[in-house]
Parts: structure tokens; C-alpha cells; sequence
């Protein structure tokens, strides 16, 4: 048994009954939590280690898995949509997310990008994010709260189209409804040949964003879109999954030039 692998009071689990069924759960005493399977004592699952079980009251085995980063971007508080996993593996290999990397955000939102680009730039480096709407910024800090990371991350409440108080940033991502008011602001903030990642919901904004990048001193320009379908695999009977998340967002990538 691995010590520092024991669930504690205050730890964060997720509870797994199957790929649609888990729940991510913060461990307090003397709670019950319910499931469309049965009751969980919360006091029994302390102690005990990270990928054990635990027996509902009605029989039902329920696994005990530790929290990866991916968990507490799907299971985040949000009001938005949530750039999902399939993009976020894409945009940290297009922009060379690393350990040690500075990165500036615009458009905070849930803070699911936030948080995801501070678990791969720490310990050495650091995220600043901006977020024009109070409302949103109170529920990024609660979901980076629940990650770990909140010293990784700076949350600042300003309009980025401004200005953006950073320079010689590695890393610029942009993430709202209007990207190319961002191209000039993220330029400065950013160093030469320093990556750009954008997230566009529709193509008019990939296309209008793409020709302000090639007048505004990017090259490198990239765009495309990630499909992600599932696979079956069960003995004899694997197929592909007949349900799969199709459109999510449309990724636009450019690099700095001098």
C-alpha cells in the first residue's frame, strides 16, 4: 500500500460505476452520497486506497479512482460549453505546452483550458488568464480551486482587448466570441516565433480570425477541426461506438514573426 495513494478527508474522488455513470466527489465526514445504485458512506472510503471499492447498500460495486486532470474539466461548474479533451491534447502539441512555459489566456470562461495548460506548464511556469465577466471569473476559481493548481494561475478581471500586461509570453490562447480583436493584444504580449492556439465554435470566425493573423504578422497558420469516434471492443463483437462527439470547436494555430 502506497501511503501518500490513501484517500484522506478533503481529497477529491471520482466514484465509478461505469464510463457514463462516475461522479466527482470532495471527501467529508459524516456524508452520505446517493446514486440510482445504492448509498455510499463517505467515512468508509477514508483510508482506504486509490483504486479500491466500496459496496453501495444495494450491492452495487462502486471503484474509488484518483482525479486526473481530465475529470475536473468534464465534471467543472460551467455555463458554457467546455473545450473538450480531444482539442486540448491537439492544442498543447501545436503550441509546445511544456513545464516552464508562461502562458496568456483571453476569455477565462469555466477555466477547463486554464487549468489544463497550468497542469503542463508547473511548476516552473505559469498561466495569466483574462476574463471580462465577474460571474464567470467566481466559477473558474472554484473549479481551479477543486484542481490543485490555483498557485499555477493568475485570474485577472480586465478586457485583454485593452492590453494585456504581460510580455515575452510563449504562449497565447484565446478562447471568445471575437478572436481577431485578440491577434494584436496577444502579439505584443507574446515573444518572437511564440505560438497562438484560438477556439471557434463556428467557420466565419476561423476564416475572419485566420485573415487578421496573416496581416498581423503571424505565419505558421493553421486550422482544422479534431473528430473523435469511440470503439466497442468486445470479444467477437467490436465495432465503432454508435454515438461520438462530432463538432466541438474549430482550432486555429499561427506563430509569431519578427
Amino acid at each position: 500500500m502506497v501511503l501518500n495513494n490513501l484517500i484522506q478527508e478533503g481529497d477529491y474522488v471520482i466514484l465509478y460505476l461505469s464510463k457514463q455513470k462516475q461522479w466527482l466527489v470532495k471527501v467529508k465526514k459524516g456524508e452520505m452520497f446517493h446514486t440510482h445504485r445504492g448509498i455510499i458512506g463517505i467515512d468508509s472510503i477514508i483510508g482506504l486506497e486509490y483504486g479500491s471499492s466500496v459496496i453501495t447498500t444495494l450491492s452495487e460495486k462502486i471503484w474509488l479512482l484518483k482525479p486526473i486532470i481530465k475529470d475536473f474539466i468534464l465534471k467543472s461548474e460551467r455555463k458554457t460549453q467546455i473545450i473538450y479533451p480531444k482539442d486540448l491534447g491537439i492544442i498543447a502539441s501545436w503550441t509546445g505546452l511544456s513545464p516552464g512555459k508562461i502562458v496568456v489566456e483571453s476569455g477565462t470562461g469555466s477555466g477547463a483550458l486554464t487549468i489544463f495548460a497550468a497542469s503542463l506548464v508547473c511548476p516552473e511556469g505559469h498561466v495569466y488568464s483574462y476574463e471580462v465577466r465577474p460571474e464567470f471569473k467566481i466559477i473558474a476559481e472554484r473549479n481551479i480551486a477543486k484542481s490543485g493548481l490555483s498557485k499555477y494561475i493568475s485570474l485577472k478581471l480586465t478586457d485583454a482587448k485593452e492590453g494585456i500586461d504581460i510580455t515575452g509570453a510563449d504562449i497565447a490562447l484565446i478562447d471568445v466570441g471575437d478572436p481577431w480583436t485578440l491577434v494584436e493584444p496577444m502579439r505584443k504580449a507574446l515573444k518572437g516565433s511564440g505560438s497562438l492556439a484560438a477556439v471557434s465554435p463556428t467557420m466565419n470566425q476561423a476564416e475572419k480570425l485566420t485573415t487578421t493573423l496573416q496581416n498581423t504578422g503571424f505565419t505558421n497558420i493553421e486550422n482544422m477541426e479534431v473528430i473523435i469516434r469511440d470503439l466497442e471492443a468486445r470479444e467477437g463483437m467490436t465495432r465503432p461506438s454508435m454515438r461520438m462527439i462530432g463538432h466541438t470547436a474549430y482550432l486555429t494555430f499561427a506563430r509569431k514573426i519578427l
